[in-house]
């Protein structure tokens, strides 16, 4: 488990590695490669972000899956559309300095440059917005009036909830769990309460906020209920967070994004220290097509009263 998911010695907590590739820096050329693994909630922001902004054409993307290594790789059905190479590791290492360290999804590639142009999530995803609006795309993720919100939101979300599902599974202490629960199932209570009244987090407009906790709560029920061991409640138990997941769900193109097989394998068959028998069981009846597709009777809800950080207690 520990080569797996870095730990802190003393408490036993999980600790995140750093994006080798934080920031986008400079100016990319306009030959963008789009690196991801379905399994990955990450990489799926980008996903979501690029299928609601009409990027498909722009921005082409290569695949990767999960290989018996470990690491992301790519298959003849899932090839590297740009170099034909067998491991991502092997993509990152074309930069002209090399690559040394864990080749991760996203990734965003500038073609032109042979250079990472970004491999942090948060970050690609806001350059994608500029990118759309750089064209004059009609849907803004990332409006101006919004930012100071949909950050602060973040600062809400990434902890307790996105990474919070992470620090529950690969938890290596008792006390380390026990926190990383309660603060992952108190941020869902929030969140539930707020969303009771707000279509989305920042009011009537959905926004990357909205995209970054959307691809975690895709995969709660799926995989983090059991497998990361976040069993105080179901998403299904949560009225609002199951409506407005399947809000978003329901957006064009944006189910074209969920491969809930390949999200189960990803985690049940390559999490060796989680399952080591590699059995993967079957999905909940709450994450199918059938149950996802669900009319969600959001679209009457407006902005909840007063400014939609304090409706929710988040300053």
């Amino acid at each position: 488990m520990r080569q797996l998911a870095p730990s802190d010695p003393e408490t036993g907590a999980f600790t995140r590695t750093p994006s080798r590739f934080p920031a986008v820096v400079g100016t990319p050329s306009s030959r963008l490669h789009l690196y991801v693994g379905l399994p990955c909630p990450w990489a799926h922001r980008a996903l979501v972000v690029r299928a609601l902004l009409g990027l498909e054409a722009r921005l082409p993307v290569s695949v990767a899956v999960p290989g018996d290594d470990g690491a992301w790789s790519f298959t003849p059905d899932s090839p590297d559309g740009l170099y034909g190479k067998r491991k991502l590791r092997e993509v990152y290492a074309v930069r002209s300095g090399g690559f040394e360290g864990r080749a991760s999804v996203p990734m965003l590639w500038d073609a032109e440059r042979r250079e990472v142009v970004c491999n942090e999530s948060i970050e690609i995803i806001k350059f994608l917005c500029g990118l759309a609006n750089a064209d004059g795309g009609g849907l803004d993720l990332w409006p101006p009036e919004l930012r100071q919100d949909i950050d602060r939101w973040y600062g809400v979300i990434y902890p307790s909830v996105n990474n919070g599902v992470y620090r529950c599974g690969f938890a290596q202490s008792q006390e380390a769990y026990d926190a990383a629960a309660s603060e992952l199932f108190g941020a869902l209570d929030r969140l539930e309460a707020h969303l009771a009244g707000a279509r989305y987090l920042c009011g009537d407009r959905l926004t990357l906020a909205d995209v970054c906790l959307f691809t975690t709560l895709i995969r709660f029920d799926l995989v983090y209920n059991t497998l990361f061991r976040c069993t105080r409640r179901k998403l299904a138990e949560y009225p609002s967070l199951h409506a407005y997941t399947r809000d978003i769900y329901q957006m064009p193109k944006v189910a074209e994004t969920c491969d809930m097989e390949a999200i189960m394998a990803g985690y049940f068959k390559t999490l060796f220290p989680l399952n080591p028998g590699g059995i993967q069981p079957l999905p909940p009846a709450s994450c199918d097509s059938e149950s996802l597709l669900r009319p969600h009777g959001r679209e009457a809800l407006s902005s909840a009263a007063g400014t939609p950080l304090q409706a929710a207690g988040v300053s």
